[in-house]
C-alpha cells in the first residue's frame, strides 16, 4: 500500500465530484491535504471534515478564484507557505456547451483560463520547489477531451487538448530533475470519461426513467454512445490512480494520458 506520509498535496476544485474523490483517497494514504475552491465555496467545511475522517492528518480549505494568473501565484505563495507542496493536482474546471457560432466569447476566455492557464501558472510556481526538494507530483485531471473531442465543446476540449501539450513538455523538462533516491520529479494526466458525479445525475436520471426508473439501466443507457464498458467510472478510482502516480513505482512513468473512460478512447 502505497503511504504519503510527510508529504503536501494541493487539489485545486476539491470540494466535490472528482476533486473531493481525489482528495480523500491522498488523505487515506497519508498526505496532508490543502482543499481549494472559489472564496466562501459552502461545500468547503463539509470537505475539511471528510478527509480529516479519511486519514488525513492535517486538512486546509484555500478559496481562490483561478481564472486570475495573480490569484493562482497567491493561492501557491499560501499553501507553500502551509507546507511544501509535494504533489499537484489540477483539477479546477467550469463548462458551457454550445455550437462554436454561439459559444459566447467570456465562456471561452473563461474557460481557457481555469482548465489551460491556471495549470501553467500553478506548474512554474511548484515543480522548481520540487525539483530542488527531489520528489514532485504532478497529475493533470484531463478528462478524454484531451485525447478525443465531441461536439458543442470548443474551449473545453481546447483547454484539455491543451492541457496534454502542456504536461508533455512540462515532463520532458523536468524528467531528469529531483532526486532519483527520493522518487524525482514526474507530470502526467488522468483522462476521465463519465465519472459518477452530482454533475451528470440528472442525466443518469432521466435516462433511468426511461427504463422504468431502473438506474443501471439509465446508465448503461447514457454510456451506449460513448463509453464501451457501460460503466460508470468512480471518483475513488481516479484517486487510486493518482495515488499510484504519486508512488515511487511511478517515478518514470511521465508524460503520459491515461484514459481511464471504459473503451472510449480506443474506438
Amino acid at each position: 500500500m502505497t503511504s504519503l506520509n510527510g508529504k503536501t498535496a494541493l487539489i485545486t476544485g476539491s470540494t466535490s465530484g472528482i476533486g473531493l474523490g481525489i482528495a480523500l483517497e491522498l488523505a487515506r494514504a497519508g498526505a496532508r491535504v490543502a482543499l481549494h475552491s472559489l472564496p466562501g465555496d459552502k461545500a468547503a467545511d463539509e470537505a475539511v471534515k471528510q478527509v480529516q475522517a479519511a486519514g488525513s492528518p492535517e486538512v486546509k480549505f484555500f478559496g481562490s478564484d483561478v481564472s486570475k494568473a495573480q490569484n493562482v501565484r497567491d493561492l501557491m505563495d499560501e499553501v507553500e507557505g502551509w507546507g511544501p507542496i509535494d504533489i499537484l493536482v489540477n483539477n479546477a474546471g467550469i463548462q458551457h456547451t454550445a455550437p462554436i457560432e454561439d459559444m459566447p466569447d467570456e465562456k471561452w476566455d473563461a474557460i481557457i483560463a481555469i482548465m489551460l492557464s491556471a495549470c501553467f501558472h500553478t506548474m512554474k510556481a511548484a515543480l522548481p520547489k520540487m525539483a530542488e526538494r527531489g520528489y514532485g507530483r504532478v497529475v493533470n485531471i484531463a478528462s478524454v477531451h484531451g485525447l478525443v473531442a465531441s461536439k458543442e465543446k470548443t474551449p473545453y476540449v481546447a483547454a484539455k487538448h491543451g492541457l496534454v501539450g502542456l504536461s508533455k513538455v512540462v515532463a520532458l523538462e523536468y524528467a531528469s530533475k529531483g532526486d532519483p533516491k527520493k522518487g524525482g520529479v514526474t507530470v502526467n494526466c488522468i483522462g476521465p470519461g463519465f465519472t459518477e458525479t452530482a454533475l451528470i445525475e440528472s442525466q443518469i436520471q432521466a435516462r433511468a426513467d426511461l427504463h422504468g426508473g431502473d438506474r443501471d439501466e439509465g446508465i448503461a443507457d447514457l454510456l451506449s454512445e460513448k463509453q464501451p464498458s457501460l460503466r460508470m467510472t468512480q471518483t475513488s478510482d481516479l484517486g487510486a490512480l493518482a495515488v499510484f502516480l504519486c508512488s515511487d513505482a511511478a517515478h518514470n512513468l511521465t508524460g503520459v494520458t491515461i484514459p481511464v473512460d471504459g473503451g472510449w478512447t480506443a474506438q
